[in-house]
């Protein structure tokens, strides 16, 4: 079996990030190892069986990876973030102050609703279709 273990999220800061992503959007904290050149290894996943990929929070270095925080995806939507509940996760995620960047919505293929990240990257919240 072959599968997309990581991805790799360019961030400011991994104390914040960490925060969000754990606080906010109830990640799982999976790894956090200091590496050799003061940089870590943070490692976070949605929490629940069968959470799928991680995300790799990775701390910008230089003004190349600086100007990618927040932007990663040129302002698309690059993060698609699965529910078994969307009422349950839009309102504990709404409550954690997670801004939503439109109303749910009821697509075919699910319920939906655009929202940002500490940073500003676009990410669906989908419950998808039975």
């Amino acid at each position: 079996m072959r599968r997309v273990a990581l991805v790799t999220l360019v961030v400011d800061d991994y104390d914040e990030a960490i925060r969000f992503y754990t606080g906010a959007l109830g990640f799982r904290l999976v790894e956090d190892s200091p590496r050799g050149d003061g940089s870590r290894w943070v490692v976070v996943t949605p929490d629940g069986e069968g959470a799928g990929t991680g995300l790799l929070l990775a701390r910008a270095t230089g003004e190349r990876q600086r100007a990618r925080v927040g932007d990663q995806t040129g302002g698309r939507v690059g993060f698609f973030l699965h529910t078994d509940d969307f009422d349950r996760d839009h309102a504990r995620m709404t409550g954690a102050g997670v801004v939503f960047l439109e109303e749910p919505r009821r697509e075919p293929y699910g319920m939906v609703a655009v929202f940002q990240d500490l940073y500003g990257n676009r990410w669906d919240l989908l419950q998808p279709a039975a």
